[in-house]
């Protein structure tokens, strides 16, 4: 974005930016995650199990902190979620499998179960000083090749699985880096140190994948292309478009999607030469809001507003999520829905919204009265759309609502095509689900050519 009108970079000494962007919630070491491990009851049931998407085995690889047995615990997290690293960092473990920890009923205080996850994954992705350790080797070469287009989290996790299997895989990625939201999507003070990327550098070194950047579905590469080439095709395209927020005046200068805005901040080299503005207004309430207001606080914006059409309870971010929105200085207002987005000279100059509360069938439903709350930037966080054009449709492939219909194994409509991650109808879009679902398509595919080969045979 332009310099112009009053968002502007160097806000903040360098010093001040170093200190904000640092991790936000330092791992573990030595005697405290043995501590912390202590306090595992290590249930035989294990309700935290249960809870986790991709069903790691939390009392084993707790356990094995305990023992020191650092590789049998990160093989243990890794082999059911081989994004564990990122996952431990930005999974809602408050929600998830702390929230499930059986310590609520003894002491209210769960099993940090996510920085111990953390604390046992860290040393696999290696650093400046060491290398990394691939735990994981591939399967004698199946001579089946899978196109997965998307590099992103569901993406990578089926190349991973497949290329452990014995198939060959080509990632096709439509922007620069694979990673995908890991990458360009996430707060950089939940991913420092570059984590995303060695994370995936880690992922890739098992063999048998070859990622393509700058390759986009419909415009570079087609399905029907894909299909011939290849034995079978998975989707993770997540989703590609920002949803309208259908004001007057959202194409003013000053008004962008907060994802831009995040990726953006995440791709720069210093962040001093980030633009941001003095009074930034953010639309939304999922953790996509609460990344771009905290951040646009910390490169130095004076007053960042979170706004939401209904109240906190119905808000996508967690409790843990808004609590550290406030205490880094975000304002959080709810009941409130965006109306008309004001400017003067081609730029915003503020928002105004009409005040809601909850109809009789829990939507929200105005009360009649309007505030303006000033802004020179506005960042839209309403949630994400997929993008059917690349791969068809409807016309190519079943579709529930706006996302693609699969089957139990991730299965589409479409014959040796698979899909997962955000762009299907899977209830709630987070990484970890993302994650589990290009696992388990991964073995539905090489299930499939199992079936083929007996078939043949």
């Amino acid at each position: 974005m332009d310099e112009t009108g009053d968002i502007r970079a160097g806000r903040l000494p360098a010093e001040d930016l170093g200190r904000n962007f640092l991790d936000a919630h330092p791992p573990l070491h030595g005697r405290a995650a043995l501590v912390e491990a202590s306090r595992c009851h290590f249930c035989w049931d294990a309700p935290c199990v249960k809870a986790c998407p991709t069903s790691i085995d939390i009392p084993s690889f707790i356990r094995k902190i305990a023992t020191d047995n650092m590789k049998g615990a990160a093989t243990d997290i890794l082999s059911a979620n081989i994004m564990g690293g990122m996952c431990a960092r930005v999974c809602p473990t408050e929600i998830l499998c702390e929230q499930a920890c059986v310590r609520h009923d003894q002491d209210d205080k769960p099993v940090e179960i996510g920085l111990l996850q953390r604390h046992a994954t860290e040393w696999v992705y290696g650093s400046d000083t060491t290398p990394a350790t691939q735990l994981f080797r591939r399967a004698a070469p199946s001579g089946r090749r899978v196109a997965v287009v998307g590099g992103g989290p569901a993406g990578l996790s089926c190349a991973h699985r497949l290329a452990m299997l014995g198939h060959d895989v080509t990632v096709f990625e439509a922007r620069e880096k694979a990673g995908g939201l890991n990458e360009y999507g996430i707060a950089a003070y939940k991913t420092v140190d570059d984590f995303a990327a060695r994370e995936v550098a880690w992922i890739l070194s098992i063999g048998g994948i070859e990622v393509k950047t700058g390759q986009m579905l419909g415009r570079d590469i087609s399905l029907d292309q894909l299909r011939a080439e290849y034995d079978a095709v998975f989707l993770g395209l997540g989703l590609g478009a920002v949803r309208a927020l259908g004001a007057e005046g959202e194409t003013l200068a000053g008004v962008e999607p907060a994802v831009d805005f995040i990726a953006r901040l995440r791709q720069a080299d210093d962040l001093s030469t980030l633009p941001v503005g003095r009074q930034v207004v953010v639309i939304g309430g999922g953790n996509t809001a609460v990344d771009a207001a905290v951040q646009s606080k910390k490169l130095g914006a004076e007053d960042v507003t979170m706004v939401y059409r209904r109240g906190t309870e119905q808000m996508s971010a967690t409790p843990v999520e808004q609590d550290f929105a406030r205490s880094n200085g975000v304002v959080l207002r709810t009941w409130m829905r965006p109306v008309k987005v004001h400017g003067a000279n081609g730029r915003v100059t503020g928002v105004e919204f009409a005040y809601t509360r909850a109809g009789d069938d829990g939507r929200a439903v105005d009360t009649g009265e309007t505030r303006l709350i000033a802004a020179d930037q506005v960042l839209l966080a309403i949630g994400q759309v997929l993008l059917p054009d690349g791969f068809g449709g409807a016309a190519v492939l079943e579709m529930t609502g706006d996302r693609i219909a699969v089957d139990a194994g991730f299965a589409t409509s479409l014959a040796g095509v698979w899909a997962g991650g955000d762009c299907v109808a899977s209830g709630i879009d987070l990484t970890v689900q993302a994650v589990e679902h290009g696992k388990q398509a991964a073995l539905s595919i090489d299930a499939a050519f199992a079936a083929a080969q007996g078939r043949a045979a």
